[in-house]
């Protein structure tokens, strides 16, 4: 029984890893069921036991690149003690990951648009949103911001945050865009936190 979990947990991560460069390189639309039944040579039965529709193979393929994120942005931040500077190398961490095309088109561009405002914010929360909120709480303690204004100044950096990348993601030269989000945020967070 063991080894059929296995099998089963095997061919949901190849889906999803076949999944995420096609819809990186193609878009929600651009991409098939058929692209990733031929790539990854498993019977369309086995894929809709592991996902019941394109939508829920793109949500995985969603959160896995949301995990995959987070942990870029943790280790960005690994080691900085200050509240703030963690929040801004985060920060800056993730306008330089709105270029990379995998996180452009799935995060940024289709992921609102295909699971709808309501389910992305859901999934949202549990990564972007959920970050900022632990890391101004790290400010709060630190006595540098109101701690009833966390959860608010959140939605705010997230909403500053998520416009950057999107002016990054649709760049036609990502580097200027990148230097331009970086100061952007820089300024942002001096004048929001000091």
């Amino acid at each position: 029984m063991n080894k059929k979990l296995e099998r089963g947990q095997s061919t949901r991560e190849q889906l999803i890893a076949i999944a995420t460069r096609l819809f990186g390189e193609r878009g929600y639309e651009g991409a098939s069921i058929e692209a990733v039944l031929r790539e990854s040579g498993v019977s369309r039965g086995a894929l809709y036991h592991h996902f019941d529709s394109k939508e829920a193979l793109f949500e995985a393929v969603f959160e896995s690149v949301e995990t995959s994120v987070s942990h870029e942005i943790v280790a960005a931040t690994a080691g900085i003690d200050d509240p703030v500077e963690a929040l801004r190398a985060g920060s800056v961490a993730w306008v330089r990951l709105a270029a990379d095309p995998v996180v452009r088109r799935v995060v940024i561009i289709d992921a609102p648009a295909v699971l709808g405002w309501d389910r992305w914010r859901e999934i949202e929360s549990r990564y972007g949103l959920g970050m900022l909120k632990v890391a101004l709480q790290g400010v709060a303690d630190a006595g540098r911001l109101r701690a009833d204004l966390v959860d608010l100044f959140a939605h705010m950096v997230l909403a500053a945050m998520n416009e950057i990348a999107q002016l990054v993601a649709r760049a036609d030269d990502a580097e200027p865009a990148i230097r331009q989000g970086e100061a952007a945020v820089d300024e942002l967070l001096t004048r929001l936190l000091g």
